[in-house]
């Protein structure tokens, strides 16, 4: 009886799933760049290859069946070619206004590298900027917002 139940329910979710509307879940990466003596150089900023044109932190979708941790190394390695780790969660964006294409849902990870980042897939090009040198300007998305924030829970360590 639990079988055909579960069934009917599976059928009825997929009937349903067309009508149902959620944000696009998204993950992003501020990837702290170490040398090899472990002093800090800078944060990733990629240009992006794809509209909307500018500057943004790494990331991308998480795919279905995908953790967004799985995601945020998987989007790291793809657009910047480096093997990063994961430090800790520095939160969860979500304003409907946030990406102009659509809603999406953003989880934001502090990442740390020694590699030396190289663009591929979106990124058209990859910079490493001293937090001071961040051209806030041409950011895109809220992403201006997400460094700010990285940046004063930096300054409380």
């Amino acid at each position: 009886m639990r079988k055909f139940l579960f069934a009917i329910l599976t059928r009825l979710i997929k009937l349903l799933a067309p009508s149902l509307r959620t944000p696009f879940l998204t993950v992003d990466g501020i990837l702290e760049v170490y040398d090899e003596s472990d002093n800090f150089v800078g944060i990733v900023i990629v240009e992006r290859r794809n509209p909307p044109l500018g500057y943004a932190l790494p990331g991308g979708f998480v795919n279905y069946g995908e953790s967004p941790e799985k995601a945020v190394l998987r989007e790291i390695e793809e657009e910047t070619g480096a093997r990063a780790e994961i430090i800790k969660l520095l939160g969860v964006y979500g304003d409907p206004g946030r990406d102009p294409r659509f809603h999406t849902v953003t989880c934001v990870y502090l990442l740390k590298t020694k590699d030396k980042p190289k663009a591929s897939s979106d990124a058209k090009r990859v910079f490493v900027f001293k937090p001071n040198d961040i051209p806030f300007e041409k950011i895109v998305f809220d992403h201006s917002r997400i460094i700010k924030d990285y940046l004063n829970f930096r300054a409380s360590l």
